[in-house]
């Protein structure tokens, strides 16, 4: 990709007095969320999956000092530059992010009986992919939780457009936040913007949802901000299972 193609997301956003008092309040908001769930729940966790949503939150997080557990799982297929992005936060903030990881025996097992990259041959193969990559590792880090919080919007997809901002988790029975469910993609690039936080340099090529490296591309301009996420399926389903309901 030649270096004309490359733009940052928030280039063209107006970072104005009115937009930034909008995302001022709704920072506010968030913050005050996940402090009243921190005294009424406790063990709280945030699972940051390094999306630019996700970085926002760790900002608010880390500089309103929330008593708040931050992880993340490594698939083991993440493209470099999700890597280098955990370095620079974990350098930014000083903390470090708890990875949690699949069984090495159930990737072994997956791999020798299907193929290197059997995802893209079924759902089905795809989904058990992703139950091993991601949502066992998961369930482990919410074991013990009372709550977790996620970087989810509505307007990130079909399968998320009745997201609320609190819903009680029946896969894990634990209480879960979706802070910026009402969020738009401009307030959230604003607040990157104007709090310069660091985010995957992946959005600045067009890759507005990053997840393993052969499971998302870039997208082209009109195109849903999810259409990168496996591209090769149904558009209405979406989703690996981590917020299955």
């Amino acid at each position: 990709m030649s270096p004309q193609s490359i733009k940052k997301p928030f280039d063209k956003i107006n970072l104005n007095d009115a937009l930034i008092k909008i995302i001022n309040e709704k920072s506010q908001k968030v913050i005050t969320l996940i402090h009243k769930n921190i005294e009424k729940y406790k063990n709280v966790a945030f699972a940051n999956s390094l999306g630019a949503e996700d970085m926002l939150l760790v900002d608010l997080i880390k500089k309103n000092k929330l008593n708040v557990e931050i992880f993340s799982i490594d698939t083991g297929r993440l493209p470099p530059e999700t890597y280098n992005l955990i370095q620079a936060v974990e350098e930014k903030y000083q903390f470090k992010i708890k990875l949690y990881f699949p069984d090495s025996e159930k990737i072994e097992s997956y791999v020798n009986t299907n193929g290197i990259n059997a995802f893209y041959n079924s759902v089905d193969l795809r989904k058990s992919c992703c139950t091993i990559r991601k949502v066992e590792p998961l369930n482990r880090a919410l074991k013990n939780k009372n709550a977790w919080i996620t970087g989810m919007r509505q307007e990130q997809s079909l399968t998320r457009l009745s997201l609320q901002e609190e819903e009680f988790d029946e896969a894990h029975h634990i209480h879960k936040l979706n802070p910026l469910s009402s969020w738009s993609e401009i307030e959230v690039w604003a607040y990157i913007k104007n709090h310069n936080v660091p985010y995957n340099s992946l959005h600045d090529k067009s890759y507005p949802s990053i997840g393993c490296a052969p499971c998302t591309r870039a997208i082209s301009e009109g195109e849903d901000i999810r259409a990168g996420r496996w591209w090769w399926e149904d558009s209405h389903n979406k989703e690996c299972g981590l917020h299955a309901k």
